[in-house]
């Protein structure tokens, strides 16, 4: 009975093994996110629901983000015509889900930091891929609410005195400073940075990542800690949306200022999340939470400024081995990856969003 399951185990992971050729095409490319919004994309409602099965349950309301910077990333591969409507499908579909954008308004909507700065990204990110003036409007706004808090509801996530940004205003200003909030909040600025050349946004850029730097980062081994509670130690344990979050800051500070400690730190977590996260099998690790699926989508936002902006196209194998991993473990009838790249994604169950977005979002910015 041993032997068989060890031989059915040897079967299941032989399409990672290391003589894998990552032979995937743009045609494959454009299969796999036509999969993803087949099985995943409510095309009423506009935005994505949480499983495969369609139930009425939609995806996290922080995830959505991502998967507009997914169909972003699929307009900006192919310059097609029904991408570029994707994007403002979402965006009305997303918007009328989440009372329109407003910021302050409905606190059972927006109630997490982190959930309006990941949509700031998206909002930013947006601009840059339409010119829409609208875009970049909602991402201006959702920085100052999230800097600077709303009257009556709270003081904002950023900490004058101790530096850093809260992620959680339920519970005062004893709530941890994550990771989460930290280094998107880089990203968010420095973008809008690139965007209006106000350089109020490039010095709080500057201000959050070395704060992240001195307690949420290890200069020696290039790994992110998911928090930090008060004055105690960080809880180091490492997930790859933090390490992605961290080298897109650092590439984002790179670009705009010159100066080679940023690409170092990049190099770092790349290589951290590379050579350690990735271990031994230079696949991509999962999670076993909720909305955990998710953080390959994440990385494949990052680790792409890395390689073109940094000029780091020594990370392609790699990440070209992780997506004909997925692809080829792919359940071929519905088209879906999930999460476990090394074993058949399975055939007769509903697969969430979250654990279905990484490698479709790989293959919309990794190179065939």
């Amino acid at each position: 009975m041993l032997n068989i399951l060890l031989t059915s185990l040897s079967l299941v992971l032989s399409h990672c093994n290391d003589s894998i050729q990552p032979s995937i095409t743009a045609a494959d490319a454009d299969k796999a996110f036509a999969a993803f919004n087949k099985q995943l994309f409510d095309p009423v409602r506009k935005l994505y629901y949480r499983d495969s099965d369609k139930p009425e349950a939609v995806g996290a309301i922080w995830t959505q983000a991502i998967y507009w910077d997914m169909a972003m990333n699929a307009y900006k591969r192919t310059k097609s015509e029904a991408n570029k409507q994707l994007i403002e499908d979402i965006y009305e579909g997303c918007g009328k889900h989440y009372a329109n954008y407003d910021w302050n308004s409905k606190p059972d909507v927006w109630f997490i930091y982190d959930d309006i700065m990941w949509w700031v990204i998206a909002m930013a990110h947006a601009y840059e891929t339409t010119g829409e003036r609208k875009y970049l409007d909602h991402s201006i706004a959702g920085f100052h609410r999230v800097w600077y808090g709303a009257p009556g509801i709270d003081q904002g996530s950023y900490d004058p005195k101790g530096g850093g940004m809260f992620w959680d205003w339920h519970e005062g200003r004893n709530t941890g400073k994550m990771s989460c909030i930290n280094y998107p909040t880089v990203v968010a600025a420095a973008t809008l940075y690139n965007i209006t050349k106000d350089k109020d946004y490039l010095n709080k850029a500057k201000e959050i990542y070395q704060w992240s730097h001195d307690n949420l980062f290890d200069n020696r081994s290039g790994r992110v800690a998911d928090s930090k509670h008060g004055s105690g130690n960080p809880d180091w344990g490492a997930h790859v949306y933090n390490q992605a979050t961290c080298i897109g800051s650092a590439v984002l500070l790179y670009k705009a200022t010159g100066q080679q400690a940023y690409l170092d730190d990049a190099v770092l977590a790349a290589n951290y999340t590379m050579n350690t996260l990735s271990a031994p099998s230079s696949i991509l690790p999962f999670e076993g939470g909720e909305e955990q699926g998710v953080y390959t989508a994440i990385l494949a936002q990052y680790m792409i400024r890395l390689i073109e902006d940094g000029n780091k196209p020594e990370y392609l194998p790699w990440l070209r081995r992780n997506i004909a991993c997925g692809w080829n473990n792919r359940d071929k009838a519905r088209g879906l990856t999930t999460k476990n790249y090394q074993i058949k994604c399975p055939a007769n169950e509903a697969i969430s969003c979250y654990d279905a977005s990484g490698i479709p979002a790989l293959m919309q910015v990794i190179t065939p």
